[in-house]
């Protein structure tokens, strides 16, 4: 259970514990993360961790759902416009490795989530599915897409973008510098989608 805080300072300063505890969920995991570091990464006293958070699992639960809103929000934002699902799709995926880039503890995050709060999991990719599958139904009834079952539709196309992120963004951490889709692997990848929703495949 978290609290929210009813001031600009008290957003910012719960902001900055939700950062740190990013920053040491995704190095050590759940249970070799300490709230002691946690508070220390972001500057504040134990008991001003306590004023927002009950505890491990509050911050960790409250993590997931800041992150969840974080790349439904990115994800959004970058099919606004689009022509069609098609375009769509290509939009979106180039968004989600952006954030992945950009955030890939991500992916440590959600795996651990399934052990540590089965629950928050599946309100994570609950919340994606949701309006994934709407969308997908909506161009398949409006042929822009191939008739495909929009619930195991949104669930492979999520999975093709998990894999192929975790491959090339989590895989790749530290190796060359900041963690980044090759252009070739990113192509390939929206190709590859384009042709399986096409709706005029032969």
């Amino acid at each position: 259970m978290s609290s929210a805080p009813r001031t600009a300072r008290g957003r910012r300063t719960r902001e900055k514990i939700l950062a740190s505890a990013l920053k040491e969920f995704g190095k050590v995991g759940y249970h070799d993360a300490s709230i002691v570091r946690i508070t220390e990464g972001a500057g504040v006293a134990m008991g001003t961790f306590y004023l927002y958070f009950d505890g491990k699992l509050a911050v960790f639960n409250e993590l997931v759902e800041d992150l969840n809103r974080r790349l439904r929000h990115r994800l959004t934002q970058a099919i606004v416009g689009a022509p069609d699902r098609l375009a769509a799709e290509r939009a979106g995926f180039r968004a989600f490795f952006e954030f992945t880039t950009e955030v890939p503890q991500l992916y440590r995050i959600i795996r651990q989530a399934e052990f540590v709060s089965p629950e928050a999991m599946h309100l994570h990719y609950g919340r994606i599915v949701e309006g994934y599958q709407r969308a997908l139904a909506a161009a398949s009834d409006a042929g822009e897409i191939a008739p495909l079952d929009p619930e195991v539709t949104a669930w492979a196309l999520m999975g093709i973008g998990e894999i192929i992120g975790m491959r090339w963004i989590l895989w790749q951490e530290g190796e060359d510098g900041a963690p980044a889709i090759p252009d070739d692997v990113l192509d390939n990848t929206l190709d590859f989608i384009t042709r399986a929703l096409r709706p005029d495949k032969e």
